[in-house]
Order: C-alpha cells, then structure tokens, then sequence
C-alpha cells in the first residue's frame, strides 16, 4: 500500500527536476537554448520570404500566361462556329461573369447565345418527387418523340428541357416551334419552377454547353463536392439529352481537375465516349476552350480536355460547314413537276402573262 513517504518523496523529485531544469536553462545552457530557437527561428523566416517570393513568380507567370491567351483568344476563335446559336445550361451556382466571359467567348467564335437558362433546386428536391413526376407526364405530351416510358421522370424532364431549346419551327427555323415555347412555358411557370430563363428564349439552339458551379450543399468546403446520387442522375440525364438531341454539347467544369458532373460524365458507360468536357471553365485558357470543344463536338470529334490524366490540352482544329436554315416548305403548298394541278396552275399563269 502507498503510503505518505512515498507521495512526499514524489513531490520532492518534481520540485527538484523543475529547480534543476530553471538552472541550466537560465544558466549554463541559456545560450545554448537561446541560440538555437533564435537559428530555427531565422530559418523559417527566410524560407516564409523565399516561398512568398516563389509564390508571386509563380502568379505573375499565370497571370501573364491568361493574359496572352486572352489576347490571341479572338484569333484562335475566329469562325469556330459561325451562325451557331448556343443555349447555356447552368447548374449549382454559376458566377455572373463566368457566364459573361463564356457569353463573350462564343461570340468571338461567331455563335449567339440563344438562351442562358439555370436549373434550380426544384430539379433535384427530393420533397418534390411527385411534383416532378406529375409535370414530365404533361410535358412529354408536347415531345413529338417522347423517351420510352419506363425511362423515368429524370430523363423525360431533360428530353423535354432540351427540345424547348432546340425546337425549330419548320416554316421559320429561327423561330421556336410552338411545341417548345409551350415547353419553356411550363417549366419556368409557377412557384415551384425546375428552371429559370436569364431572357426570353425565342430563337432555337444549335447546340448546348452545360456549364457546373460549386454545389451550394458544399458549403465553404471543397468546389463540386460529390452529388447525391438522385442529383447525379438527374444531372446526367440533362447531359444526356443535350447530347442526344443537338448538334453537339460540351459539359463545362469549376476546377482543373474537372470533378463532380464533368468527371460523372467521363467515368459514365454510355456517355464517356460522345460528350465533351472541359475541367474547368472558370479560367481564360478554359472559357476560350470551351467554344473549341463544341466546335469539335458538333464535328463528331468528342474528347475531354483540361490539366491531368487522360485529358488533352486543346481541341482539335475542325471547319464546320455552313449553318442551313431554309424553311421547310410543304410539298402540296411548293407543287412538283409530277403534280399535273401545280403543273397547269404555273402554265396558265405563264400563258396569261405571254397573252
């Protein structure tokens, strides 16, 4: 048993370590001690100033670097995609000016911005799986090819979003079809509306990016935090639809690494191998990319591009071919040459004029 002795002489040898330890340090080793925390603390101040001085380099040289790329972006652009018309599709929280810059980028390409549409929380709000089930099974009615139907709301709700934009009037291609612009119409309407219009949508798109921002379920953590897996389908599904029914598209990310949708849609089976992406198109070198990519898409050239494994720099070079938009006559309204009526009705008009 522990007994008095034993705590005394423990207390004892702890005043005595502390006296001994207060001894050297004030005296003998004072120097010593004081010296070396003075070296290590000169050395980290050295290597803080070295690194700070790496650091500003090391920014300055990217700073340049973006301003050469926006310099020569209008040349590298020139006539990418003429005539095109673009619908912008955003999804999670996309800054204003990454969408202005984008905006400006394909315009230097020679395309137009149809639409600039953002996809809210409505989409993918598990609370609103009914709401959403009930309204794809109004909107496919108005889908000239509607998806089959064991499809399920998350693709009949894309193919639906995607034909409103991509709908063409066929007696006035730069106008929307009245299928689609009923289409937009009931997406955007309504307290509990899956999308919002950034303008009037009137004209059709050509093709669709579909640009990513940082997911606000992130928080303040790391940009394009991995989706649920509803919201992935859901997102995925959007992609898929912009693929399948435009000339082409592009998935744009918000990191050089390309995570959350972008890097879903390379590791997917069905669309890894047709859609494009690019990483991150919140920097000059990936904005001025991305009218590149779809230019390549709509070529029939998909590919993935940024910084990192399996990703290529920059787009290949592609001529596309003119932008045709004549109006679809009906053939009983233009007559043909086997039509005897049409025939005559020209012939007379012929000989009333002769006579």
């Amino acid at each position: 048993m522990i007994d008095f002795r034993y705590h005394i002489v423990s207390l004892i040898s702890v005043f005595l370590a502390l006296a001994v330890g207060i001894a050297l340090g004030a005296g003998p080793l004072e120097q010593t001690i004081g010296e070396s925390l003075t070296g290590q603390v000169d050395a980290l101040r050295t290597e803080k100033e070295e690194l700070r001085t790496q650091l500003d380099e090391t920014g300055g040289d990217l700073a340049a670097a973006e301003a050469l790329v926006s310099a020569s972006g209008e040349r590298l652009l020139a006539g990418a995609l003429t005539d095109r018309r673009v619908a912008l599709v955003l999804i999670d929280e996309v800054p204003e000016e990454e969408v202005a810059a984008l905006t400006e980028r394909l315009a230097q390409a020679g395309a137009s911005v149809s639409a600039t549409v953002t996809v809210t929380d409505a989409w993918t709000d598990p609370a609103l799986a009914t709401y959403r089930r009930t309204l794809a099974g109004t909107l496919v009615s108005y889908l000239d090819s509607p998806p089959p139907a064991d499809s399920g709301t998350e693709v009949e709700l894309a193919e639906a979003l995607v034909s409103g934009l991509v709908g063409v009037g066929s007696a006035a291609p730069d106008a929307l079809s009245e299928n689609a612009s009923s289409l937009l119409d009931v997406f955007a309407e309504g307290d509990r509306a899956l999308v919002t219009f950034a303008q009037d949508v009137t004209r059709p798109a050509d093709a669709v990016v579909v640009v990513v921002g940082t997911s606000p379920a992130a928080g303040d953590a790391t940009p394009s935090a991995e989706p649920t897996s509803t919201t992935a389908d859901a997102h995925l599904a959007l992609v898929g639809a912009a693929q399948r029914l435009s000339e082409g598209a592009v998935v744009a990310g918000d990191t050089r690494a390309g995570g959350g949708l972008v890097a879903a849609v390379r590791e997917d089976d069905d669309l890894g191998g047709t859609t494009t992406t690019v990483a991150d198109a919140t920097t000059v070198s990936g904005q001025v990319v991305v009218p590149l990519a779809l230019a390549a898409s709509i070529a029939g050239r998909p590919g993935h591009y940024g910084y990192g494994d399996d990703l290529t720099a920059l787009p290949p070079a592609v001529e596309l071919p003119p932008v045709d938009r004549t109006p679809v006559v009906p053939e009983a309204a233009a007559g043909t040459p086997d039509d005897p009526g049409a025939g005559g009705e020209a012939e007379g008009v012929e000989s009333g004029g002769e006579g």
